[in-house]
Parts: C-alpha cells; structure tokens; sequence
C-alpha cells in the first residue's frame, strides 16, 4: 500500500513513475454489495482466454479502496495478502451433469437390460481410464462428472491447468457409447467456478466402500439443475430446440475459440443462479460445433 501511494504521488507529480507495476494485481468487478461480503467477477485470465469466475470477497479482508480519477486511475482494492494468496492457490472446479434421452420410453419397452446396462458402466470405466483428472459418477440413465483445476501463482510451482475444451471431447465420446449400447442420444449441461474442498481430492470414498463424498459444496449442482430447468421450459414453450449442450456463460466465454468465430452472436436463453447477482445465460450448441471453432491444438 505504501509503495503504490508513493508511486501515484511521484506520477501525479510528473515523476518518473508507475504505480500499475506495484504488487501483484487481479482484475474483478464489484457485482453485488452485501452486508458481509463483496461478490465479484474475478477474471483469472484474459491473456490466453476469458476466463471469469464468480468468487466472493468478505468484508473484513478489505483494507481500503483506492482511486484518482483526475487521471484515470481505476479503485484499487487493498485485500488481506493470505486472502489473495489463497484466491490463486487455492483449487477450482468444472463441472458437468450428463442426462440420457428416452429412457422413460426404453424402460417401457424393457430395452435396458441388465447385460446393456453391465456393458455401459465397462465402456465409461474405459472412458474414464483415459481421463484420470475427471472424476465420473454414474447411475444407468445419467452422469456427473467434475475436473479440479489451479489458476497459478508465480513461485510456487502452481501452474494454470484450466482446460474446459476437454469436456466437450468427453461428452461426444460419452454420447457414442450411450449410442452404441442403449441406443440412446444424450445431452450435457456444464458449468464452472469455486470449490470450496480445496486441497482434496476430486472424490473421497470411506474406508468402508460405502460413501462417497464430491468435494464439493450443493450449489454447482444446483445451477447445473436451474440450467437444466430453463432448458427444458424453453424447449416446451418453443424458445430453442432440444440441443446436445447447455453451457453457462461463463464457461462458454472461456473456452479457446478461433478469432473469427463470433460467440456473442450465438443463442443463448436465460436462467436463474442462486449465487449470481444478475441473471446468467447459457448457451445451447453441440459438442462437434463448438468443437469446430476451437483454436488449433489437442483436446
């Protein structure tokens, strides 16, 4: 704080001075004022992507909010260090809710028997042998799936490994098999953002065998389901077509598309999160047409 004074004072001062390459700094927008706490849009990359997350800052961690808009200088906001250091070591999560299509009608017409079923759960053991850094929580007719990932901190050895373009390979590889073995179609509602099991693992099971924990709190879950709500009201009341993908905003918004390709032209419908300040939207598309704007590089 005192290094940033001194340099805004020496710049105001027509001195040689920059008070921007003072500390290290995160770039956020203030969303909501609450009683205890801020909630923020924290942009944890716009070098390589744009990558917002939706985090909250509590008010006792604040130290003071600094401004000088004579020259353009945007407020500063001064937080507890551990805080901040917490904020970029800390872990974060994507995750992903995976419905098949028709199976009211399949169970109807007892299509899913035991040896399909045997079959299905082996293909997506397979599935997931190939992607150790995704956790795969399934029943018959559905999936969760959840991927930790950092931000980075320099000098720690923490590296940024978000790579959400993964997902979408792994839900057309899961829609094959759904395809293949029940001959059902699937589609995927994704999502990302705070984990507050930081530091775990992506699942704990007892000792037991008996219960299994997601590390993670309710509230993705939940806005994983108030996608899914909106999607299916939309759909019945004639506002889009069923689509394979139902994606959050932020998350669409971070994925690594080709230049030309223009995200904010594509449909979009509204949903209510309850840990969002203003109402999000989601995008609906397919795996392979999104796919197809990526920029050049393995998924």
């Amino acid at each position: 704080m005192h290094e940033f004074d001194d340099a805004l004072e020496k710049m105001i001062q027509r001195e040689e001075s920059n008070p921007y390459e003072v500390g290290y700094v995160s770039p956020v927008a203030i969303r909501k004022i609450n009683n205890q706490s801020l909630e923020l849009s924290w942009y944890a990359d716009t070098h390589t992507r744009f990558h917002e997350v939706s985090i909250t800052l509590p008010k006792n961690k604040v130290k003071i909010c600094v401004a000088c808009s004579q020259y353009d200088i945007k407020p500063y906001i001064f937080v507890d260090h551990e805080w901040l250091e917490q904020l970029y070591l800390r872990e974060y999560s994507v995750f992903a809710l995976i419905d098949a299509i028709g199976v009211k009608v399949a169970i109807r017409d007892n299509l899913l028997t035991k040896k399909k079923l045997i079959e299905l759960r082996v293909r997506i053991d397979e599935l997931a042998k190939k992607h150790d850094n995704i956790s795969f929580i399934s029943f018959a007719d559905s999936l969760i799936l959840k991927s930790n990932w950092n931000v980075g901190y320099l000098h720690t050895g923490v590296e940024y490994s978000y790579h959400p373009e993964i997902f979408l390979t792994v839900v057309n590889d899961i829609d094959k098999i759904y395809q293949e073995v029940l001959g059902l179609k699937i589609y995927a509602v994704l999502t990302q953002g705070s984990n507050e099991y930081y530091g775990e693992s992506l699942l704990h099971i007892s000792e037991s065998k008996n219960h299994i924990c997601l590390n993670s709190l309710g509230v993705p879950f939940a806005e994983l389901l108030a996608i899914e709500s909106a999607a299916k009201n939309a759909i019945k009341s004639g506002i889009h077509p069923p689509m394979q993908l139902y994606v959050d905003e932020q998350f669409y918004h971070s994925l690594q598309f080709k230049f030309e390709f223009k995200k904010n032209d594509k449909p979009q419908n509204a949903y209510s999160a309850i840990m969002k300040s203003q109402e999000p939207n989601y995008f609906y598309s397919s795996c392979n047409e999104l796919i197809k704007y990526l920029q050049e590089r393995k998924y």
